[in-house]
């Protein structure tokens, strides 16, 4: 699709960082230092963060983890997926799914599921129409 991407894998200090740089215009709350607490724990629990990159700049990231339970089996989920703003709806979010859709088969999954919070309207009509995902239930929580 795009001749001078990659994706990888983001894993040294200064690839987790680039990462965090665009993972933090979808979680603005997070500081560098929160990111590499929660980062530390979360990839102990298998959480992982991919990247594609276009020319040498990350252009879109996304956190997966590879789970199980009863009713998905074992399944992909994909806790964030950003584009960069001054790179969306040039395909890289797409890329970047389908990279994982190939990703989840070679890991044996048989589903990748995620969230999308209510309001981000434009993000369902992107996982719906572009990636063919069904929405099949809703996320609740309680707060303690």
């Amino acid at each position: 699709m795009h001749q001078l991407s990659s994706i990888k894998h983001m894993e040294s200090k200064d690839e987790l960082v680039k990462a965090f740089n665009l993972l933090n215009q979808l979680r603005t709350h997070l500081t560098l230092e929160k990111f590499e607490e929660q980062y530390n724990q979360m990839h102990k629990e298998g959480y992982r963060l991919i990247g594609l990159e276009v020319n040498d700049e990350i252009v879109a990231v996304a956190g997966i983890n590879i789970l199980t339970n009863f009713y998905n089996n074992k399944f992909l989920f994909v806790y964030d997926l950003v584009t960069k703003e001054t790179e969306r709806s040039k395909g890289y979010g797409e890329e970047l799914m389908t990279y994982i859709h190939r990703y989840a088969r070679e890991q044996e999954c048989s589903h990748v599921t995620l969230e999308s919070a209510l309001h981000r309207v434009d993000a369902h009509r992107f996982y719906e129409e572009k990636m063919g995902y069904d929405k099949f239930c809703y996320s609740f929580r309680y707060t303690l």
